[in-house]
């Protein structure tokens, strides 16, 4: 539903490598549209490799690499609220940790970088020098991340950060940023801070929820005219004249 939602209200989508459903899958909900993987680097890189192809084959435009989530976090909330995953998720925790190689260092992201030619972004930058590397190594682009801040307690703010990721990269590569966005202000932020485009999850999930592919589109649709109201108000015309001024 999520991917002819995207399509349909002319944006892209970020399909997770533990998704549900299959890459190919995800690709024929809209054939014309644009989407990207989210990629762990598994223990058994044959695996990670295969995802990689067949992003290729299945017309991906980029791998986003995840970089900051060797482990699941303990969440809080969830231990005191007492919720359970049902129980064909029940054992994502053990996956992850027999699946995902929490030895992960710029070495094996070089080799994912020698794998493909399509473009390759590090998604969990939340520090300069890491930003640095990630230029100096060949990756195509940046997302700040915390992981939507669920897995560390604690973790800044991606909208704190993102300048001095900005700064750090000097126009090399591409900056992106997801986490906390609700509203079309927030898309406005972000962009007058340097990023060049924005990543939503929850508020998906909740038109998901709400109405299926309608209710995404709805999430999609209402984003885009906060967004729009708020150039207005700020008295831009064009994106390209969002800037560090609009901010205080």
């Amino acid at each position: 539903s999520v991917s002819p939602a995207c399509h349909a209200m002319g944006t892209g989508m970020m399909l997770s490598s533990w998704a549900t459903s299959t890459i190919e899958e995800v690709a024929e909900a809209a054939p014309t549209g644009l989407h990207w993987l989210q990629l762990y680097v598994y223990k058994d890189r044959e695996v990670t490799k295969s995802l990689v192809k067949r992003a290729e084959r299945a017309g991906y435009k980029g791998i986003f690499v995840t970089v900051d989530t060797p482990f699941l976090g303990r969440r809080i909330d969830d231990v005191r609220n007492k919720f359970q995953l049902p129980p064909h998720l029940s054992g994502l925790a053990v996956y992850v940790a027999e699946a995902i190689d929490a030895s992960v260092n710029w070495e094996d992201i070089k080799w994912l970088r020698g794998l493909t030619s399509l473009p390759i972004v590090a998604k969990g930058i939340l520090r300069a020098d890491d930003a640095k590397q990630a230029v100096k190594i060949g990756l195509n682009g940046i997302l700040v991340s915390n992981h939507g801040a669920r897995q560390l307690d604690g973790v800044p703010a991606t909208i704190d950060v993102l300048p001095e990721i900005v700064e750090a990269v000097e126009g090399k590569v591409e900056v992106f940023l997801d986490g906390g966005v609700r509203k079309g202000t927030d898309v406005l932020k972000a962009l007058a801070l340097g990023a060049k485009a924005v990543f939503i999850g929850r508020p998906l999930i909740w038109g998901l929820v709400y109405q299926g592919e309608e209710g995404a589109k709805e999430v999609l649709q209402m984003l885009k005219e906060e967004f729009r109201l708020a150039m207005a108000l700020t008295g831009c015309q064009r994106v390209e004249e969002i800037g560090r001024t609009l901010i205080r």
